[in-house]
């Protein structure tokens, strides 16, 4: 990563909120870092984000002391509306944000800014749960990370493995068209602009990180939970309604299969089917367990089965049936909910007609009856998600349409080489927003120094029930 420009190529941005203890040495720390380790034009961000005590001015010192440091200055809290500011405000080519504590050790880095300085990747995510991650926190804290992402990959199909890891990047021409779309202003930003970014074809590297958790983090658990669970329904729903255009970013940034996806053979279709039946099947007692003392049977029994057939559905798409990409993805859920329904009604129907028929069916019966139903409703869900919802589409009998189909398909899923330093204009959307008095940014002068190095991606797929 090397370049003679001038021009930004890294803006990293330190969101704080009352860190008067913690942020010179942060800042320091960070500054040290860069100018020995990135050889390309950067500059720091503090985003004090209304804080009350001296974090303004310890800042505001800073800025006039480091050249290559500026401040921005916000009324409003919420570590992603101060992101929001600071990067719709930047000329970088590069837009990253680390935790004031630096909990993630910024040996990272490096591997994490390179595919989106060369044009590889489009978005940069540290996680803390990849099996090469050497991470030191409490139980509880490792607990509520690995059931928030395990709870996104099932409701939300995601691929990425940590949405929460303070640790990220992204490209100014990304940021530029997916924060808009992005309603949250405070923790579950980071999970709603990857969930609209995967959605919309976009590409995300991963690095293992090291991360040593901050005993005095000022981070409330419980309530920020609960946040993001709302926010994930709140997302999820959003889909499903088509009210987040992901597929205009996908037609404009997405990046295109290069060819046709291969769809599993009917015999693969009905081994994955069952498998899918079988993990849902699973997933729906443990939801069912989880929510009956809270809900109630009827209560946990409808979220159960309602999650559980998002989840099927998704997994059905794109295990079953070999179907990317977000084109129709809400269509097919409010199909896949349709073919529930009237499989559920299958098996209801089976027991009002046998108890019409012999009220005083013994048990036996009715388990006959239901798992007969149940074999049948089986059957025709599959049928239906095979020749409705998943229809596979009709192949072209030209050649030389199926060669057009794969030329446009490569030209827009290509990217152009990406300059290691560009003039970064700055994106109209998000800096329209933004008052002259409510920015105060030091004089940037470029920063270069020693090597770095590039790694791949540590890419952790999760398949949900």
């Amino acid at each position: 990563m090397t370049s003679q420009d001038t021009s930004l190529a890294l803006d990293v941005v330190v969101p704080v909120y009352n860190e008067q203890a913690a942020l010179e040495p942060s800042i320091r720390r960070l500054a040290d870092y860069l100018t020995d380790a990135v050889r390309v034009p950067w500059q720091i961000t503090i985003a004090d984000n209304a804080s009350v005590d001296e974090t303004p001015a310890i800042a505001d010192s800073l800025a006039d002391r480091y050249p290559n440091v500026r401040v921005i200055h916000t009324a409003r809290k919420g570590r992603g509306h101060a992101l929001k500011l600071a990067w719709g405000t930047s000329t970088a080519q590069v837009l990253a944000y680390v935790d004031v504590d630096l909990s993630t050790d910024l040996s990272a880095l490096p591997p994490l800014i390179a595919p989106l300085l060369s044009g590889h990747s489009d978005l940069a995510i540290g996680t803390r749960l990849s099996r090469s991650s050497r991470v030191v926190r409490g139980g509880k804290r490792e607990f509520i990370s690995r059931s928030y992402n395990v709870l996104l990959h099932g409701m939300l199909g995601v691929s990425f493995s940590d949405a929460q890891c303070g640790f990220k990047a992204i490209r100014s021409d990304v940021a530029a068209k997916l924060l808009p779309l992005v309603q949250d202003d405070a923790w579950f930003f980071d999970t709603e602009l990857l969930v609209i970014a995967q959605r919309s074809g976009l590409r995300i590297h991963e690095v293992p990180v090291d991360w040593i958790d901050d005993l005095d983090s000022r981070v409330d658990i419980v309530p920020t939970a609960m946040e993001d669970l709302r926010g994930v329904v709140r997302v999820g729903r959003d889909l499903m309604r088509g009210v987040i255009p992901v597929q205009s970013v996908y037609a404009e940034l997405g990046r295109s299969p290069i060819g046709a996806v291969a769809r599993p053979s009917f015999l693969g279709q009905v081994v994955r089917f069952g498998v899918v039946g079988v993990a849902s099947t699973l997933a729906y007692a443990l939801l069912y367990l989880l929510f009956q003392g809270v809900l109630g049977a009827q209560g946990a029994n409808f979220t159960a089965l309602l999650l559980t057939t998002i989840a099927n559905t998704w997994a059905n798409r794109r295990f079953t049936f070999g179907i990317r990409g977000p084109e129709k993805a809400a269509t097919h859920q409010f199909q896949g909910l349709i073919v529930f329904a009237i499989a559920w009604g299958i098996t209801s129907g089976s027991l009002v007609a046998l108890n019409l028929l012999a009220p005083d069916a013994p048990t036996a019966v009715e388990l006959v009856t239901l798992t007969a139903a149940n074999l049948v409703a089986t059957a025709v869900r599959f049928v239906l998600l095979r020749r409705w919802v998943f229809r596979a589409p009709k192949t072209s009998s030209s050649p030389a349409a199926d060669s057009a189909s794969l030329s446009t398909d490569s030209g827009a899923g290509a990217r152009p080489p990406v300059a290691l330093a560009q003039d970064g204009a700055t994106p109209e959307s998000s800096a329209s927003s933004v008052s002259p008095s409510s920015v105060s940014a030091s004089s940037v002068s470029p920063s270069s120094s020693s090597s770095s190095s590039s790694s791949s991606s540590s890419s952790q797929k999760a398949s949900a029930a």
